[in-house]
């Protein structure tokens, strides 16, 4: 392990056993203020483990701390969910971005503002983590220039620790934006209301999007209706059809007429669709936007549009083949070809030659039970969705049949952890 280690860095990092097997990722690290002006000794690390449950680590149990990974000197962990002491800090949620003033070395003059960017902590002689080093970014005063960084004594930091309400998001955005959308939406749950929507406010339309899209209802309603109208119909917008329905379904039906006015037409055209259906059946679980193509479009075509990055997995599994136009509503639909079939096939073949046509497609108001059973039966991860006319309107996913299946707040963290988890034999309370 180095001399020091700077503790924004260990962000999101796999944490392992002693045998290489993975317990979780590093989500945070434990502060604790002391009397007087000593340093803050780093007391642990906050690590998120399986069904999304954080516990702590204490910092003597790691064996390694690197750039890859963190390394636990034991097995035996205590489950009991973390809560934060009164003496406590987490470093990511209430210390980065903190504004703070540096002193000059010869302690004369006025300070120079800057924010935090990390916390550098080493290791003195009575084996205590002590945070002796802060990595800040300065405050240039203009727009168009980010000040530099440049690392501190602790000592010479003002406005480290203590009440503030001058705490920016620019650096904590900054680790958010590496974690997948799910990890992002866990972090977020854990930061307070104010600080949530500051992040929230800072995130880009798309990514915001993706995080909403993680969130159980209530943290989703909270965030958009702390938006001005116009960014929450743009966030709609690139949320996925069924996923903004789902939300707007949450809110006054006033409001929901208001945003969805302000969506462009063309996006907000499916989100109504699906709104009109009745909840519990497939037109109302189902997305509006699978991948379709006509009949005579070639293998190759087919695979290069699986592959483009912005499609779910579950959602570029299979091609839908449909006579045109290719978006729902679509022509007539005529079958599916399953991404394993493409594979297996030459590259100029015609999708036409090789659809499946011997699995019934379901109807808008086919209900949740129905769709369940005949995906279980047939080992289906999506199906397609068609209205009278036998067009293609959407497809039912295993993950839009999961999500409604599971009960409403299986998102909500605080809702989890009210299930008890066991402590392994040997470690401590």
């Amino acid at each position: 392990m180095g001399s020091r280690v700077y503790l924004a860095r260990l962000a999101a990092l796999p944490v392992f056993d002693p045998n290489g097997d993975r317990v979780g990722r590093v989500r945070d690290a434990v502060i604790r203020l002391r009397t007087t002006n000593r340093p803050p000794q780093v007391v642990g690390l906050v690590a998120e483990m399986a069904l999304r449950r954080r516990i702590f680590l204490p910092i003597g149990r790691f064996t390694s701390m690197d750039a890859e990974s963190v390394v636990l000197s034991t097995g035996m962990l205590n489950l009991r969910r973390f809560e934060k002491r009164p003496n406590e800090l987490l470093v990511l949620e209430e210390v980065l971005d903190r504004r703070v003033t540096v002193e000059p070395e010869d302690r004369q003059g006025p300070g120079q503002p800057g924010s935090v960017v990390d916390l550098g902590m080493e290791l003195n002689r009575n084996n205590e983590w002590l945070i002796t080093r802060v990595a800040v970014r300065e405050h240039s005063g203009r727009l168009t220039r980010r000040g530099h960084t440049y690392q501190v004594e602790y000592d010479r930091v003002r406005g480290l620790v203590g009440p503030t309400d001058t705490q920016g998001t620019s650096n904590l955005v900054a680790l958010l934006e590496q974690m997948r959308p799910a990890d992002m939406a866990n972090a977020l749950q854990d930061l307070s209301d104010s600080r949530r929507n500051e992040v929230a406010h800072a995130l880009s339309d798309r990514t915001l999007a993706d995080v909403l899209e993680e969130l159980p209802e209530h943290d989703q309603v909270e965030i958009l209706v702390q938006l001005d109208r116009e960014r929450a119909a743009d966030v709609l917008e690139r949320m996925d059809p069924d996923d903004a329905a789902d939300l707007l379904a949450e809110l006054p039906k006033a409001e929901q007429a208001v945003l969805l006015d302000l969506m462009e037409p063309e996006e907000a055209a499916p989100v109504r669709q699906l709104m009109s259906y009745t909840p519990g059946t497939a037109g109302s679980v189902m997305t509006s936007e699978p991948v379709i193509l006509p009949p005579d479009a070639t293998v190759a075509e087919a695979l290069a549009r699986i592959r483009e990055p912005e499609l779910s997995p579950v959602v570029a599994a299979q091609v839908f083949v449909a006579r045109a136009p290719s978006a729902t509503p679509s022509g007539k639909y005529l079958g599916m070809v399953h991404f394993q079939r493409l594979l297996r096939e030459p590259p100029s073949s015609i999708l036409g030659g090789i659809i499946e046509t011997d699995l019934d497609p379901l109807s808008p108001e086919t209900d949740l039970t129905e769709i369940t059973r005949r995906m279980a039966t047939y080992d289906m991860v999506a199906m397609p969705v068609v209205d009278s006319a036998y067009r293609l309107v959407g497809a039912v996913t295993v993950d839009d049949v999961l999500d409604h299946s599971l009960p409403r707040d299986w998102r909500d963290r605080d809702i989890q952890d009210e299930t008890p988890t066991p402590i392994l034999p040997g470690a401590s309370a």
